[in-house]
């Protein structure tokens, strides 16, 4: 009989080490849910469903920072770009002529608005 105070022991301390180790399990799941604070990557693409990559954020080989937009089609719609000299933001329209071309740059800053027929309209402050 001195047995079954044993087994009863036995039996607490297993039921205390799997309570632990389910709560442990469910801290580090949380923990992995959570937001990181840093990013750190040489490129970042945004797919879609069928995995057709939509945007796109890299680093060029001349050191430009740009970000791409992609249409469902694939087609560049938007072009965002950073580098030393200053930074450009280009809106292409449906037959993916620029619509807007946006500049700033360390000789001067200038909007370009490109309609459909080509006519072309340059403002600079």
């Amino acid at each position: 009989m001195k047995a079954k105070p044993l087994i009863i022991f036995l039996v607490l301390i297993n039921l205390t080490v799997l309570f632990y180790l389910v709560a442990t399990a469910q801290t580090k799941s949380n923990n992995s849910q959570s937001v990181s604070p840093i990013i750190r990557a040489r490129a970042i693409e945004l797919v879609d469903d069928k995995g057709q990559s939509r945007a796109l954020l890299n680093v060029e080989a001349n050191g430009e920072t740009v970000f791409r937009l992609r249409d469902a089609k694939g087609t560049i719609r938007v072009k965002l770009g950073a580098s030393e000299n200053g930074s450009a933001l280009l809106l292409l329209n449906d037959s993916t002529n620029p619509g807007i071309h946006a500049l700033a740059k360390s000789n001067g800053t200038t909007m370009t608005l490109i309609n459909k027929d080509g006519q072309k309209r340059v403002i600079e402050p």
